[in-house]
């Protein structure tokens, strides 16, 4: 079966819950309308007959995706001082709400989530990153103090994920760290929605799009996700041939936006800043190449990318770094060449041998889109994710 028809049959068929219940969704770290919590679980569980609303700090009240955004004003903007006040006023506004369940996104809120249970409510956690890993290279940490935390923090978390009623990772192998404390762990992967980023009516991309000689890069502009690399190799590559760097996204910490505009290769690289869903939708259909060249950091390694996938469901061959897990995914599935993400000569490298071969990128890209359509897709996930509160309900 061809991508095409695949899609054709699965346009989002969630699975019905028998009895809806109020879930009531919080973070103090991400944005309101954030792509696997709005977007993907809370629009899923609405869909599927849950009253479903979403504490978020800094938004104003609306609905979304049938999803009931609440906003709690706030200002702090330096972890500490979030963690100290932020929570306190996204606890108040949760209580408010006197939902079934809760389900918080941000490790901060483990506090939140103990409360939350005293109180008699079911709480899920959800797990998006390996945060003692995390830690480890948190800038605003100490780095004498990184280690000490990290592992005070590890048996934190696991101590209280045993606790909560149910544990969602991002991951299978912040699954396999979680399982032992709390049985009720699943993975829910962050797969894209199949609908968004491919064309509904199943059309290729235009060959135009194939020789436009743009390479892009969406999401969290880091050092250690390999900014400074993607903007060197396209100095490199501009020596062969004209090339652009679409960038998309917002820099982290900000400081950094200036110091990588003093690098020569930033002529070769069009900034659009944060981008809306459809924006992305966008310049992904523009694109000939997606860059996914994050460092060789112990959490990065084992981590699967949204990124990736959303360039694969869009049609674009991958060039990623060559992480075991993920030469996986892009050479088993023929959709994109893998390299050592902090050597710019092959990265350079393989950039030309995409830009310069229209044909080989187009069939890279349909390989890509079949795999998300098979295997890598949010249907799936979606229906896993309604079965974890159908057995709470």
């Amino acid at each position: 079966m061809t991508w095409r028809k695949i899609l054709k049959k699965k346009q989002l068929n969630y699975l019905k819950v028998v009895d809806p219940m109020k879930i009531c969704h919080i973070t103090s770290v991400h944005s309101g309308l954030d792509t696997r919590i709005v977007i993907k679980e809370c629009q899923s569980l609405a869909k599927g007959g849950h009253d479903v609303c979403y504490i978020v700090p800094n938004e104003e009240n609306r609905t979304e995706y049938g999803v009931k955004i609440v906003g709690v004003s706030t200002s702090p903007r330096h972890p500490v001082a979030r963690i100290l006040k932020t929570t306190r006023s996204v606890f108040e506004a949760a209580k408010a709400e006197n939902a079934d369940i809760y389900h918080f996104h941000d490790p901060e809120l483990i506090p939140i989530g103990l409360k939350l249970k005293k109180l008699g409510k079911k709480v899920i956690y959800d797990v998006h990153e390996d945060v003692p890993e995390q830690i480890l290279s948190k800038q605003w940490v100490p780095r004498r103090v990184r280690k000490l935390m990290s592992k005070a923090f590890a048996r934190y978390e696991k101590k209280a994920s045993s606790k909560f009623d149910a544990v969602v990772t991002a991951t299978p192998y912040i699954m396999e760290k979680f399982h032992p404390y709390n049985s009720n762990t699943v993975t829910i992967h962050n797969y894209p929605i199949l609908s968004e980023l491919m064309d509904e009516d199943g059309s290729e991309r235009g060959m135009s799009s194939m020789t436009s000689g743009k390479v892009v890069y969406l999401g969290g502009i880091y050092r250690l996700r390999g900014i400074v690399e993607m903007i060197n190799s396209m100095e490199w590559v501009n020596q062969v041939r004209p090339a652009k760097l679409v960038l998309g996204g917002t820099f982290a910490p900000p400081a950094l936006e200036d110091e990588v505009k003093q690098l020569s290769g930033w002529k070769y690289v069009d900034y659009r800043g944060f981008l809306s869903r459809e924006e992305v939708k966008q310049t992904l259909g523009e694109s000939q190449v997606g860059l996914v060249l994050l460092h060789p950091e112990p959490r990065f390694v084992v981590s699967l990318p949204i990124k990736m996938f959303e360039y694969m469901s869009a049609g674009l061959p991958v060039i990623s770094s060559n992480f075991p897990l993920w030469k996986e995914i892009v050479e088993d599935n023929e959709c994109g060449i893998c390299v050592d993400p902090l050597d710019e000569a092959e990265t350079s490298r393989a950039i030309l041998e995409l830009l310069d071969d229209p044909e080989r990128c187009r069939r890279l890209g349909e390989n890509g889109r079949k795999a998300v359509a098979d295997k890598y897709n949010w249907d799936k996930e979606s229906e896993r994710l309604i079965e974890v509160y159908n057995k709470l309900n």
